[in-house]
């Protein structure tokens, strides 16, 4: 049996970075009678904003499906003083995102696009960082640095010294870096009458987003002596 002692720290780390990507995320919902309906519905919408983000040089890959999903809708009603339930139809609902290099010009233009496209998605826009890895990087060398600091007075205290380190346990966590200045909206009915929009059309945005504050955990295990 081991009589190794140790010391168990857990350290935290905090950074802020910078958002440099741009991400649109769009829902697109409809109901109706037939199921195969509600998908040649969904499938249409989703080409018309694929054709609109072209113009724009995305491919047409570049829009992400997050969500997709097809369910019955009932509606209630009153049959001799008894409510009951009948069958609406089947609602689709569609969430995607596109994301690109920040440039409030092109975000501009690419809503305007939108609005007066056939289609009318619901829309959220959001701030994210692009080498994200980096940034995961930089927060655990916090946490690390804050585990061995405090490792450090502990033991000076205690009046033990630190050997080696035995483990190291990171939680692997997914950690969100995206900042929403922005609330969801839908884009105005009565602008949404043509098919396309002129290219150099735009909505006037002066958005600068907040850098994005993340933190986690890591916990070192020391052998002391």
């Amino acid at each position: 049996m081991s009589n190794m002692r140790t010391i168990r720290i857990t350290g935290k780390g905090k950074i802020k970075v910078k958002p440099d990507m741009t991400r649109i995320t769009m829902t697109l919902e409809g109901i109706y009678p037939e199921y195969s309906e509600a998908l040649r519905h969904s499938s249409q919408d989703t080409d018309c904003i694929k054709e609109v983000l072209a113009v724009f040089g995305f491919e047409r890959s570049d829009l992400k499906t997050l969500k997709f999903n097809v369910d019955t809708e009932y509606e209630s009603y009153k049959e001799k003083n008894a409510f009951k339930q009948r069958l609406v139809g089947y609602k689709f609902r569609h969430q995607m995102k596109v994301e690109f290099e920040s440039d409030n010009d092109r975000l501009g233009r690419i809503l305007y696009a939108l609005a007066h496209c056939r289609i009318k998605p619901e829309f959220r826009i959001s701030y994210t960082v692009k080498d994200q890895e980096a940034a995961k990087n930089k927060l655990l060398g916090k946490a690390v640095t804050d585990a061995k600091e405090k490792a450090a007075v502990l033991t000076q205290a205690a009046g033990v010294g630190l050997k080696e380190i035995q483990s190291i346990d990171y939680s692997w966590g997914e950690i969100n870096f995206e900042v929403h200045p922005m609330g969801r909206a839908m884009l105005a009915e009565d602008e949404a009458n043509s098919l396309m929009a002129p290219l150099s059309a735009s909505y006037d945005l002066d958005i600068e987003p907040d850098d994005i504050e993340v933190s986690d955990t890591v916990t070192v295990v020391w052998e002391i002596q």
